[in-house]
């Protein structure tokens, strides 16, 4: 029983880290104390009124911090919905039907995973339209090939079983093997990629905004810390602005790294 407790433990902590920030998400009206775009003196230190102080126009930075929530983890949720989706269709495409199919995609897979994403992604988002649809799809398009080809593999794998060459003879429609028998045997690898994805999403998101190629209108995270950093905070030694959406950051990707590895733990065992 202690084992068990010691092996789900990593799990637990990640799931409690990250119902707190969705928590914070839903209710952040409810839980900060000013609007985030509220204007009033610039650069106070952290009070009773403004526990993390004020910024360089006098926005509250606790309640810019609460909202940011919400952004960070729309952004790293939708973006590693749509890498897993990809992956998940690409790889069951080309794992199952083979042939030319299989030879264009991983052909794409192997180009796609030799350029460097990062810079990919700032070149795609630079092109787009400022939002969270644009960084969203900036991050799906460059994301979606580690998933696409792990879950290749699995695919494969499954292909060999008797009971998939048994459907395949009997005439079954591949769509039908392919959503009734293979989809559901590869549920641990796609919860796991899809939380490591999460975590993934989140941590470009922050390059990005944190280069200036955020959201436009709102502020996660990242944004808190580009603002913070090109305000020369640092040098003013104003700890309470840049620390805290670091802190943020690391945690909540924590949280989801954890998550996708006891998923990977339980896998292999």
């Amino acid at each position: 029983m202690n084992k068990k407790k010691k092996r789900n433990l990593p799990m637990i902590s990640g799931i409690l880290m990250i119902s707190f920030f969705l928590f914070i998400a839903v209710f952040a009206e409810q839980i900060a104390p000013y609007d985030p775009t509220d204007m009033m003196q610039g650069y106070l230190p952290p009070s009773k009124e403004h526990i993390l102080g004020t910024n360089d126009v006098g926005q509250d930075i606790f309640s810019e911090m609460i909202y940011g929530t919400r952004v960070s983890l729309y952004i790293g949720i939708f973006a590693a919905f749509v890498v897993t989706g990809i992956g998940t269709v690409m790889a069951m495409i080309s794992g199952y039907f083979g042939g030319i199919a299989d030879k264009v995609i991983t052909a794409v897979t192997n180009i796609a995973m030799a350029v460097p994403s990062l810079p990919l992604t700032v070149l795609l988002v630079a092109y787009l339209k400022p939002g969270k649809a644009s960084l969203i799809i900036a991050i799906s398009i460059t994301a979606w090939t580690g998933t696409a080809r792990i879950l290749r593999s699995r695919v494969q794998q499954l292909c060999e079983m008797p009971f998939i060459k048994i459907e395949k003879t009997m005439g079954v429609h591949p769509f039908v093997i392919l959503w009734k028998h293979l989809l559901p045997n590869m549920k641990d690898i796609i919860f796991t990629r899809g939380a490591l994805a999460v975590s993934s999403a989140m941590m470009t998101e922050s390059s990005l905004s944190f280069l200036g190629l955020g959201t436009y209108g709102e502020k996660s995270w990242g944004n808190v810390l580009h603002y913070a950093f090109f305000r020369n905070s640092i040098m003013k030694q104003q700890v309470w602005w840049y620390i805290p959406p670091i802190i943020c950051i690391s945690i909540a990707v924590l949280g989801f790294m954890l998550i996708g590895y006891y998923g990977q733990q339980k896998k292999e065992e």
